[in-house]
C-alpha cells in the first residue's frame, strides 16, 4: 500500500513537473545574483517613477494582466508602496520550490513598516529571468 501511495506522489509530481516545465532545481550563485540585479533595477525604475523599465521585469503573465505600463505603476503605487517606496532593501536567502526560485527580499517601507517580499522568479524561453509575482508578508510589531 505504501509504495502504491508513494508511486502515485511521484506520477504526480512528475506530471505536475511535466506541465510546469521542470522539476525545481536550486538556483546557481550567478542565478541568484541575477535575481538581486533584476529586483534593484525595478526598486530603481519604481523609485523614479519608470512604468516602462519597472514593467520591464515583469513575467509575461503580468504583463497580459496589466496591459501597460501606466496600470502596472498603478497597482503598484496602491498595492505594494513598501517596494514602490522602501526605505531600506535587504536581500534575504533565496528557496527553490516546485513554482521555481524565490527571492526573499526584506523592505521598511515608507511609513516604518518592515516586510518580506517574496519574489517569484521565472526563466524565460531566451534565458533571461523575469519577475513571475511578488508576496508581502508584514513583519509583526514594526511601524511608525
Amino acid at each position: 500500500m505504501t509504495r502504491t501511495l508513494s508511486a502515485y506522489l511521484i506520477g504526480a509530481l512528475l506530471v505536475f513537473a511535466s506541465v510546469s516545465g521542470a522539476l525545481p532545481q536550486d538556483p546557481s550563485d550567478s542565478d541568484k545574483a541575477r535575481f538581486q540585479d533584476i529586483i534593484t533595477a525595478q526598486i530603481e525604475a519604481f523609485r523614479s517613477d519608470d512604468g516602462g523599465r519597472a514593467f520591464s521585469f515583469a513575467a509575461p503573465a503580468i504583463k497580459s494582466m496589466f496591459k501597460t505600463p501606466d496600470k502596472f505603476m498603478s497597482m503598484v503605487r496602491s498595492g505594494y508602496p513598501a517596494v514602490y517606496r522602501p526605505k531600506s532593501v535587504t536581500f534575504g536567502e533565496v528557496t527553490a520550490d516546485l513554482g521555481g526560485p524565490t527571492q526573499k527580499v526584506h523592505l521598511i517601507g515608507p511609513k516604518g513598516y518592515a516586510w518580506t517580499a517574496l519574489y517569484a522568479m521565472q526563466r524565460q524561453d531566451d534565458g533571461t529571468w523575469k519577475i513571475s509575482a511578488v508576496v508581502m508578508v508584514r513583519q509583526e510589531g514594526t511601524g511608525a
